[in-house]
């Protein structure tokens, strides 16, 4: 029983059972996830990479054995793409730090990022003077894709991109996009923050350059993340501190190999072993199997929701997320009353402001699926909704 598996589900919510349907801000975490990293704290628990006690040692151990499955996770070549992160966040912004664009350079976003995904190239460009160009969407919530050819060129030096739209839930063409970036020579970007709880990722046969993510999305804890790099060299120091150096004086500075060298200070081992234990998790799940309940419960979502409240994006291919809109009610009203049902949904511009923007609605209501919810949950969720209309009128 999945029941079982995650004990926050037996949590009950104005006295009813929760239905939690906000996987796409934070899942919840399996057993083996929480025994993971209590393990570590009660028998590992020593600082890695400095010393040569046997719990120096045992962490060391766990903590390079995780970036390791990160790397088998990802499809990474090696290891050794692999830095660890507070977050998605985190390694976006890493990159953006030690990407080098000028005057006369532009860097390509789509209308679909987060937040995250678009302030730091913006910001990037601000100071650099290069100029940031966006690929739009359709009113289905899809990348017009006809519009790449005008945007990609010899000046284009980034493109980066969503895997999944948090928002919307847009499975999004990410290699049609990478290969036309290559082809003009850009470094590529994806946030694939909301893609890796819900099916597999090869990056080598995606040819990304960089592949970023967070622990707390798939299952793992929070503030554990991870950037994959093709080519790490190519980005400098960006904080700097123990462990990231391997001589210093007064003088001068030498910086210790890749990927530790972009991990300064003592680093979030328990993070990193949780996360591990959620990708095994994940794994052991049978992602094929997960996808296709999740993609039977939001098939039942928008049939439900379709002729009640107004769907925000129909894009072609969905994952994870339905977001809507009631009429002539504010979504932070329409959440507050579905928490009296146990019902915990999202309700705000989810950090996508420009798509909130596209549709011309300030927020909207987000439910997300993970692979403990059920069709129940989504009854509940409209009976909800009904309790909504008759408050509101």
């Amino acid at each position: 029983m999945l029941e079982d598996e995650f004990p926050i589900c037996k949590r009950t919510v104005e006295g009813k059972p929760v239905a939690y349907l906000d996987n796409a801000s934070t899942t919840q975490k399996p057993r083996a996830v929480l025994d993971a990293v209590d393990r570590y704290y009660r028998t590992s628990n020593a600082n890695v990479h400095r010393g040569v006690h046997t719990l120096s040692v045992e962490a060391t151990e766990a903590y390079e054995g995780a970036r390791a499955r990160v790397a088998r996770y990802l499809g990474a070549k090696d290891a050794a793409e692999i830095v660890f992160t507070r977050g998605t966040t985190e390694a976006i912004n890493l990159v953006a730090y030690g990407s080098k664009v000028g005057p006369g350079d532009e860097v390509l976003v789509t209308e679909l990022e987060h937040h995250s995904n678009l302030v730091p190239w913006q910001q990037l460009c601000l100071r650099t003077g290069a100029t940031l160009r966006v690929l739009p969407i359709d009113d289905a919530g899809d990348w017009r894709l006809d519009a790449i050819p005008s945007l990609l060129g010899p000046n284009t030096k980034i493109v980066a991109m969503n895997h999944v739209s948090n928002s919307l839930g847009s499975v999004n063409d990410i290699a049609t996009l990478i290969a036309a970036a290559r082809e003009v020579g850009a470094v590529t970007v994806v946030d694939g923050a909301q893609r890796l709880a819900h099916g597999p990722v090869d990056v080598s046969a995606l040819g990304c350059d960089f592949y970023a993510l967070s622990g707390h999305k798939m299952y793992g804890p929070m503030g554990i993340g991870a950037l994959y790099g093709r080519d790490l060299e190519a980005l400098p120091p960006w904080q700097f501190g123990g462990d990231m150096v391997l001589t210093v004086s007064f003088d001068e500075t030498t910086f210790n190999d890749v990927p530790h060298r972009f991990e300064a200070g003592t680093p979030n081992v328990a993070g990193a072993v949780g996360l591990a234990a959620a990708m095994d998790f994940l794994e052991a799940a049978d992602l094929v199997a997960v996808a296709n309940h999740e993609r039977a419960l939001l098939d039942y979502a928008v049939e439900q929701l379709s002729s009640r409240v107004r769907l925000i994006g129909t894009p072609k291919e969905r994952s994870g997320v339905v977001s809507f809109a009631v009429e002539g009610v504010h979504p932070h009203d329409v959440g507050t009353i579905l928490d009296t049902h146990g019902v915990a949904v999202r309700a705000g511009h989810h950090c996508t402001q420009p798509v909130m923007e596209h549709f011309g609605v300030p927020a909207t209501v987000r439910l997300s699926v993970a692979m403990y919810n059920a069709a129940e949950e989504i009854d509940r969720l409209v009976a909800g909704l009904d309790d909504v209309r008759g408050i509101f009128g």
